[in-house]
């Protein structure tokens, strides 16, 4: 079960290139599935980078901060390594 879990999360992967100016363009099918339009949100979480269109992140962000002591209370008392 977790094999097949993981093949599918993974198979929308794709990888992409940078251009001379430093730009990656993220394929359609991807840009469609998170709803980037126009203003993208690039976060650094660990060792990974995750693009939110603008108004998602600001939703999640307002919600996850009213949360925010509960759930750091949560990972200290599951001992999580950060």
């Amino acid at each position: 079960d977790a094999r097949a879990f993981v093949r599918l999360f993974f198979s929308g992967a794709a990888e992409v290139e940078v251009d001379k100016q430093g730009r990656v363009l993220i394929p359609a099918n991807l840009r469609t599935y998170a709803g980037l339009d126009k203003e993208v949100v690039i976060l650094g979480v660990s060792s990974r980078v995750e693009i939110w269109a603008r108004e998602e992140w600001e939703r999640y962000s307002a919600g996850a901060s009213e949360n925010y002591e509960a759930i750091a209370e949560k990972i200290v008392d599951l001992d999580v390594d950060l």
